[in-house]
């Protein structure tokens, strides 16, 4: 059996209030392009997640209201306050209580660009893994059973794309 991890950094966040709470600052307007653009990609390229474990960060929110529309079948939502610039650590602990054979999780850096690195045996090529820019989408799977038994650098890196890779965002 094989299952799939989708991870999701958040698209790009508003500076325009420094001062703001970091829980509570939204999604600028290349944000709220690349959401929908990831969402649209995901769904054409049938990586279609059955839950999304979301952080409850206000640009993680809005980063999943962005691309959950494009989803078919939507899939659910939890709201997670530990993914909150959680730990790889963290985010293998929730990942290993789901029962879903595609799960999303919807995060933050660096712990998401982390748990994507540790996860893989091999990285992908691409230039931008590295520092896992905001809207970067990794789809890992795992032969697997369960979550359970999903190990560190088991899985295989099938798809790794940035906004910037999608046209409507090439310059």
């Amino acid at each position: 059996m094989t299952l799939t991890l989708i991870l999701i950094r958040h698209a790009k966040s508003s500076w325009d209030d420094p001062f703001m709470d970091d829980h509570a600052r939204v999604l600028n307007d290349r944000g709220r392009g690349a959401a929908p653009a990831i969402g649209a990609w995901l769904a054409a390229q049938g990586h279609l997640p059955d839950v999304v474990l979301c952080s409850d960060a206000a640009r993680t929110q809005e980063t999943a209201a962005l691309i959950l529309p494009h989803l078919t079948p939507t899939p659910a939502l939890q709201l997670v306050p530990a993914l909150y610039h959680a730990s790889p650590d963290m985010m293998l602990d929730l990942l290993r209580k789901q029962t879903a054979r595609s799960v999303a999780m919807i995060g933050h850096n660096p712990g998401i660009a982390m748990f994507a690195d540790g996860m893989i045996g091999k990285r992908p090529a691409h230039p931008r893994f590295g520092d896992y820019p905001t809207c970067a989408t990794c789809v890992i799977t795992f032969d697997t059973a369960d979550w359970g038994n999903a190990a560190r650098h088991s899985g295989s890196c099938t798809a790794f794309i940035t906004p910037a890779d999608l046209p409507i965002f090439r310059a």
